[in-house]
This record gives C-alpha cells, sequence and structure tokens, in this order.
C-alpha cells in the first residue's frame, strides 16, 4: 500500500507502470479468433495521442467526456486519457435506454462522447441531439458520421493526426481532484452521479494490491475482464487494480465463451458477480454428474469436508478422504479455472454461503467483497489472513475505518468516500454526514445497510436499510422508478416489483378498476375478479401495458413476469402507510410464495 501512496493521480500511476513495464503485453481482445495484445508502451502512446487530440478539440480541464463503449483494450485508453487531457470521465451502460443516455447526458453536461460501434452510436445518437450535449463525437471502430448537429471524429485518425509520446502528458491532477463520474439508480429513480476522485480509487486500489501481496504474493497477474467497466466495481477493481499491480487484462468474449477464455487467459485473479458464480456451479456439478464415476464420489466428499471446515468441525478421520480430495479431484477442478488462479473476487450483491461454500470446497479460492459505488466502491473483503467466512464480507480494506451506528447501519470514512452526488446537495447532505465529535476527520457515509462485526473484526451484513434493488449480477434497479412507470398506465393502479438477489424484475399489480370494468364490457364478460385473474385474455392485456413500459426500461429493469394481487394495497389492510406508501414487507410476507413462484416457472 505504501508504494501507491506517492500517486498524485490515476494517470501517473499508469505511466510509471508503463515505463517499467515498456514493451511488455498489457490489455489482449480476441479479433478474428486470435488474442491480439497491446503493449503497455503501446498503450502510453496511444493514451497521449488521445489527451492531444482532445485538447486540440476544444475540451478543458474539468470538461465531461461521456464513454459508451463495450470492454475492450480502446475502453482502458480512453479512460486513462480523459483524465490525462484533465478531463473526468462518465462511464455509461451498453444496454442504456434512450431516456437514460439522455439524462447522463443533461446531468453531466458532458460536452463530448466517445463511442465503440455504429450499432451504440444509433441507439445514443437520439439523445445526444435532444440534449443538445455532447456535440463533440469520437467514433472508436468505422462507421458513418451521425446525421445531425454534431462534430464527428474516426478515432484512429485523430490518434494518427495527434499522434505524440507519454512524456508530453501532464498528470498534474491531485487527489483529491475528481476523476469520474459514475451514475447509480438511486431509490427516488433517476439515476445519480457519485463523484470519484482520483484518492478514493488510488485508496481502493492500494488496499487490493496489500490484500493479494500479503495474502497471496505479488507476482506476475493476469485478470480476466468480464463485468462491465461502467460498473464501479470493474472499473476499480478489474482495471485499475490490474494497473496497480502492473498485471495483465484479458477482455472475455461474452458469457458463453467465458469458460473457454478462462482456459486460455489462466487469470490469476478475476473479479465476478454471485449469478456468474451460480451458473458456473450449476455448470461444473452437471458435467461432473455426466462424467460419473468416482468424479461423483469425489465432489460428494469434497462438499462434505469442506462444509465440516467452514463449520470448524474438521475431524482426525477425514485426513485420508482429505487427501484423496486434495490429490484427485482439487487439482482438476484448478485446471479448469487455468490452472494458476489465485481467488475469484465475488462483489456487486450479495452472495449464498453455500454457492461461496460450494467453490471453497472444490478448491477455488472465493473472496466476498463488499462496496458500494459512493466508496470507489470497495469497503471490505474476505482474506485468509483474516480467516475466511462465507457469512461475512470480511474486514474493512487497509485505509478504511468503519463502524456500526446506533441503529445497526453500516458506516464508512476515509479518502475512498465519495465526495458527492454531482449536482445533488441534498441526497449528498443525506448520505454524507460529519461526525460532530471529529469535525475535521471527513463525513461518515451512510451506506444505509444494517450489519455487524465478528469477534474477528470481520462485517456480516445481516439487512438492507434501503429498498434499492441489487439482481444476482450486482445491478441496482430502483424500484420507485419502474413502479411509477407501471401506475401510469390506465391498465395497473398500483405495483411493486422485486428482483433483489435474482436475476430478473417481476412484478405484484393491481389492475385500474375503471379500467376493469371498460375491459369487462368490451369484452362480454363477468366483472368477478378472481375469475379474471385467470383469464388468459385479461391478464394478456395487462401483459400488454407491461411491455410497454419495458420498452422504456434497461435489460435489467425490464419485467420479465407478473401476478396480480388479490385486493387493491391499502391502509385498512396494512399493505400501505399513512403517507400512502407501499409496505414492501408485508406484501413480501403475503405474497412472497407466489413471486418465488415465478423464478421457478
Amino acid at each position: 500500500m505504501r508504494q501507491l501512496e506517492q500517486f498524485p493521480n490515476l494517470v501517473a500511476l499508469f505511466l510509471a507502470r508503463a515505463a517499467a513495464k515498456g514493451d511488455r503485453p498489457f490489455l489482449r481482445r480476441k479479433i478474428d479468433g486470435a488474442w491480439q495484445a497491446t503493449s503497455w508502451a503501446q498503450a502510453a502512446r496511444e493514451v497521449a495521442s488521445l489527451a492531444a487530440a482532445l485538447h486540440a478539440l476544444g475540451l478543458q480541464r474539468g470538461d465531461r467526456v461521456m464513454l459508451v463503449s463495450e470492454n475492450r483494450p480502446e475502453w482502458c485508453v480512453a479512460d486513462l486519457a480523459i483524465m490525462a487531457a484533465g478531463c473526468v470521465t462518465v462511464p455509461t451502460y451498453t444496454t442504456n435506454t434512450e431516456r437514460d443516455h439522455q439524462h447522463v447526458l443533461e446531468n453531466s453536461g458532458a460536452c463530448a462522447v466517445i463511442v465503440s460501434t455504429a450499432k451504440l452510436a444509433k441507439a445514443l445518437m437520439p439523445a445526444v441531439l435532444k440534449s443538445n450535449q455532447g456535440q463533440t463525437v469520437i467514433g472508436i471502430d468505422e462507421m458513418r458520421a451521425p446525421v445531425g448537429a454534431v462534430t464527428f471524429h474516426q478515432w484512429h485518425r485523430l490518434l494518427a493526426d495527434h499522434d505524440c509520446g507519454p512524456e508530453t502528458i501532464v498528470a498534474d491532477a491531485g487527489r483529491a481532484d475528481l476523476a469520474c463520474i459514475i451514475y447509480t439508480s438511486g431509490t427516488g429513480g433517476a439515476p445519480r452521479g457519485v463523484m470519484q476522485h482520483h484518492g478514493a480509487i488510488l485508496t481502493n486500489v492500494a488496499g487490493v494490491v496489500e490484500v493479494i501481496a500479503e495474502d497471496y504474493g505479488w507476482g506476475e497477474e493476469v485478470f480476466l475482464s468480464f463485468l462491465p467497466l461502467s460498473h464501479a466495481y470493474e472499473h476499480t477493481a478489474g482495471q485499475f487494480a490490474p494497473i496497480g499491480l502492473g498485471g495483465e487484462i484479458w477482455y472475455a468474449e461474452s458469457l458463453e465463451k467465458l469458460a473457454a477464455n478462462i482456459a486460455e487467459a489462466r487469470p490469476t485473479l478475476m473479479v465476478v458477480v454471485p449469478r456468474l458464480f451460480e451458473v458456473l456451479r450449476a455448470r461444473i456439478s452437471k458435467a461432473i454428474e455426466k462424467g460419473g464415476g468416482l468424479a461423483v464420489r469425489l465432489l460428494r466428499v469434497a462438499l462434505e469436508l469442506g462444509a465440516r471446515e467452514a463449520a470448524g468441525t474438521s475431524r482426525w478421520r477425514d485426513r485420508p478422504a482429505l487427501l484423496a480430495v486434495n490429490t484427485l479431484f482439487r487439482p482438476r477442478m484448478r485446471a479448469r479455472f487455468g490452472g494458476r488462479l489465485k481467488a475469484l473476487v465475488s462483489g456487486g450483491a450479495p452472495l449464498t454461503p453455500e454457492v461461496g461454500l460450494f467453490f471453497q470446497s472444490i478448491g477455488i479460492e472465493l473472496l466476498q467483497g463488499y462496496g458500494q459505488t459512493e466508496a470507489a466502491p470497495v469497503i471490505s473483503c474476505n482474506r485468509p489472513k483474516a480467516g475466511i467466512r462465507m457469512d461475512t464480507v470480511g474486514p474493512p480494506l487497509p485505509g478504511v475505518e468503519v463502524r456500526i451506528a446506533d441503529d445497526g447501519e453500516i458506516l464508512v470514512r476515509g479518502e475512498l468516500v465519495m465526495h458527492g452526488y454531482w449536482r445533488n446537495d441534498a441526497e449528498t447532505a443525506r448520505v454524507l454526514q460529519p461526525d460532530a465529535c471529529e469535525p475535521g476527520a471527513g463525513p461518515w457515509l451512510h451506506t444505509g445497510d444494517i450489519g455487524l462485526f465478528d469477534e474477528a473484526g470481520r462485517i456480516r451484513i445481516t439487512d438492507r436499510k434501503k429498498d434499492l434493488i441489487i439482481t444476482d449480477k450486482g445491478d441496482n434497479v430502483a424500484p420507485q422508478k419502474v413502479e411509477g412507470m407501471l401506475t401510469l398506465q390506465p391498465e395497473i393502479a398500483q405495483a411493486m416489483i422485486v428482483g433483489d438477489r435474482r436475476p430478473h424484475m417481476v412484478a405484484l399489480l393491481v389492475p385500474d378498476p375503471d379500467w376493469v370494468q371498460q375491459w369487462c364490457a368490451k369484452e362480454s364478460q363477468t366483472c368477478c375478479f378472481a375469475r379474471l385473474a385467470e383469464n388468459s385474455g385479461f391478464r394478456t392485456a395487462l401483459g400488454q401495458a407491461v411491455e410497454r413500459v419495458n420498452r422504456d426500461l434497461s435489460v435489467v429493469e425490464r419485467i420479465r413476469r407478473f401476478i396480480l394481487a388479490d385486493e387493491p394495497f391499502t391502509i385498512e389492510n396494512g399493505q400501505m402507510t399513512p403517507s400512502l406508501k407501499i409496505r414492501r414487507h408485508v406484501l413480501r410476507d403475503v405474497y412472497g410464495d407466489r413471486l418465488d413462484a415465478l423464478y421457478r416457472g
């Protein structure tokens, strides 16, 4: 960690690593079936050239630049070049709707946009034109100039026209200066821009480097990047942590090709979300069961041994079985992950302890972390040195101060904490609160999560104070936004969506009584709600309303299935508060089994 304290900003860290690594591989991407490498020296030159081009285009210090791209070497180059030019990166999801893009553009005030493909540009440009923001557009791949009042530039032409070396970069940003604005959904619905400064991400990187160095040994690290780089978790842990470690970054092709990419890249470290662990567990289990024989028996033994080890009830008589598992089974499992994997790090959403135990049992080290975008984002992580417990998220990272408030809320303080939400003083004041006893020590971040410390100083999350839904892939969904859009439809009076730790959203709907009467008259149906709930035509009409809403939602927000409530939500039945807010816990108690069944159907 001390090695990283000298760096004033992220660009300076990158330039130091690039100078030391030179022509060694840094970024790898598969093109036409073959992995193509970009060296550290080449990446540094491209960063310098793009930074010079941004200056030539008139961008000034502090200007925001929106970045819309899938994971690829140009993403990293663009991010660093924006910062090297003294500007601020505004990453956005490739799955954003036009409305999402427009909100980010208008809220951030971005004056330029970098977009990777013609397909993404097609979805983005209507938002650019409507918002009157981002009028300078840079296309990474070859594409036609967008139609409209924008100035378009081709990536490769800009780099060629402004070719220069890294010595031209003036990396003079301070640790407190803004590095990026990462948008995350809030409970109010509209995505909020989290202001991450250079020091916040550097603190995170320093903590990760210390964990790796002390618990595993710092070597020639290889990361396989899979999660979207627009997500704070991958941005820090999957891009800047590898830079801090001087490691290689390989960009995975897709979920379908992930297993093959793991075998090819042979990563030492990989950042993953719980949903992927569940998919991998299912695939591994099915493959072993299909093979049958000794492997099936060894898997069962490994899981039994792992459960006893986690519970602290290992026995002397288990030693022969443990020797067999360590000799005949676990090496084969490690080979599936390339053979040199130090750890898979889970974050972005809570991990089911049983899933974590499965991987620990088969010989794959799995570390669960905890964090928020507002903390750049890693707050804590399980580590062997502290003892790994799958029902905890480990101790705080070095340099991170955590305490538990009187009501059980987890509070975080340190350089990793954001400076606030972009252009949202009210929300900033709500989550960043100074300590009256230590006015000069910096504000406490109120995480909205409830937890405690165990006897070893590890954090255990016990509940969530806020309503924000976090899917099993780590995506944030603000339920009020989606529910509000549903109830704007004439067919729907009330709605509640669920999807926490789940792969997608499902909904509980109350049909609008006036619309029900009109539908019954039109279809010559008796308005008996119990019968209507089973009527395919009635459900189809409601489904069409849901689909209208889905068209304006991002992929992670869309409603896949729904059920109908037995009665309206009212104050009298306890399903609404006196201020007419739905009581989520009450509705989950009443309809939980039926909602859960939607995921099994």
